[in-house]
């Protein structure tokens, strides 16, 4: 019976596979095959994934995007964790119906909370009463979190995300997926490899630097590969997206603002959006965002506004978001597309000063938008060791400490996603191990298929 491996090389694209940068996955592509992914919208992590592990759009999934705005709640919702989001059946659904008994493993792919995969682990740092945060996995069964702890060490947390994102991450989860392998033996396993994703968005795709992070991953990628496959593990490689360069951020919501639809309510000198109350306002995510508009008289006029606002491709209206897939009860009333040089940052302030505590952190649920920037240190910080130090030292004596590092502007940011690039070597790949006449491209929601064949 079939076993199967899905890595998932976050940022792979189908330029990378001609680029010679990347000659092992390059060799791989040729001796088996290779398609090109026509990109979820949006091309992000979680719609991308959603679409694969379902074979349906966000309309039926309902993963609109990381993040969405909670109109019962009033409240801006980004990355959670709950697998109960995803409102279609799971590729393990699926398999355990065709195989009773299978056993499929999840390994850091989203919504991997409280999931019917056999086996799962994920981020999940543990909250503490006195508002401090202690880094650390989740998993189910729960002996699975010791165990790999004992295995492997702590998952480095500090190189998942933020300023010091970097392949130590990438590398515990590919070592996990060995253990896995060795203890457990899943019949499907899937794993999430995202180092790429770092320094593409940092540095920008054509960057030198970028190169070297294609470098690692070609070889941490295929030599798990290979070691998977001599167990006699089948193994699939794909990605979510491509990331493209760019170099304009568009902040929504301070244009919205000038246009007096924003509600902003001061909390102890800050500013702070109040989306309960605001008539407009915008939940962006990369190169796409989701317009809230809560006073139904001004639609088209927010709809004009966007289409002749710089930096903005593209205005999707209901008629449009339905042509398209994306139409569910979590959709902005407008949903706004980045041009191809372009991408939105969440900012609402006009003065630095006013900005919230958490803006100058890495704090991924509290911003109501995705924030690029914490993947830098801000450069007005002259010895951010030092700052560091003294938040440690801080946190060492109980006292309450935020460490601020993240800069309050997305300029230095050039590689981004969302958008589907006119350009198809800017779209994701999938490289399965053998020449089996696979159409050389596939729909997002085509990649259920491959998953799940065979079982």
């Amino acid at each position: 019976m079939i076993r199967r491996a899905v890595l998932n090389v976050v940022g792979l694209s189908a330029r990378d596979l001609s680029s010679g940068v990347m000659p092992r996955l390059m060799k791989r592509a040729s001796n088996g095959s290779a398609a090109l992914i026509r990109p979820a919208f949006p091309a992000v992590t979680c719609t991308a994934q959603s679409n694969y592990l379902t074979g349906q759009l966000p309309a039926v999934h309902g993963i609109v995007g990381n993040g969405w705005y909670d109109r019962s709640l009033s409240e801006v919702h980004f990355w959670k964790q709950s697998n109960r989001l995803v409102e279609a059946p799971k590729v393990w659904d699926v398999i355990h119906e065709r195989r009773p008994g299978a056993k499929v493993a999840n390994l850091f792919w989203w919504y991997n909370m409280g999931t019917q995969a056999d086996l799962s682990v994920t981020p999940r740092p543990i909250y503490k009463a006195d508002g401090g945060k202690i880094f650390d996995i989740a998993s189910y069964p729960q002996r699975l979190k010791p165990a790999l702890k004992a295995a492997l060490g702590e998952f480095p947390f500090h190189t998942f995300w933020g300023p010091r994102a970097g392949i130590a991450a990438t590398q515990w989860i590919a070592d996990a997926a060995r253990w896995m392998e060795q203890h457990e033996k899943p019949d499907l396993n899937l794993v999430y490899l995202p180092h790429l994703d770092y320094d593409l968005q940092r540095f920008g795709p054509n960057d030198p630097r970028s190169d070297e992070a294609r470098k690692q991953m070609d070889k941490l990628v295929c030599d798990l590969a290979e070691e998977l496959e001599a167990a006699g593990v089948e193994v699939v490689i794909l990605s979510e997206y491509a990331i493209t360069e760019v170099e304009r951020p568009v902040a929504l919501n301070r244009i919205f603002r000038e246009q007096g639809w924003l509600e902003i309510k001061d909390e102890a000198g800050a500013e702070i959006l109040d989306t309960m109350n605001s008539k407009v306002f915008a939940v962006v995510d990369h190169q796409v965002a989701h317009i809230v508009v809560q006073d139904e008289k001004l639609l088209s006029k927010v709809k004009t506004l966007l289409e002749q606002t710089a930096g903005v491709g593209q205005v999707l209206d209901c008629n449009d978001q339905e042509k398209a897939g994306i139409r569910h009860a979590r959709s902005g009333d407008l949903v706004a597309v980045a041009d191809a040089r372009s991408w939105f940052s969440y900012y609402w302030w006009n003065e630095d000063a006013r900005a919230p505590d958490y803006a100058h952190t890495v704090d991924i649920h509290r911003k109501p938008g995705y924030d690029p920037a914490e993947l830098f240190i801000d450069p007005a910080i002259k010895w951010p060791a030092l700052s560091v130090a003294w938040f440690l030292m801080k946190k060492r004596l109980g006292m309450r400490a935020l460490l601020q590092l993240t800069p309050l502007s997305g300029e230095q940011v050039t590689g981004s996603h969302g958008r589907v690039p006119e350009d198809s070597l800017d779209w994701p790949v999938l490289i399965t191990g053998a020449k089996d006449g696979a159409a050389k491209q596939v729909a997002s929601t085509e990649v259920f298929g491959y998953i799940t064949k065979g079982f």
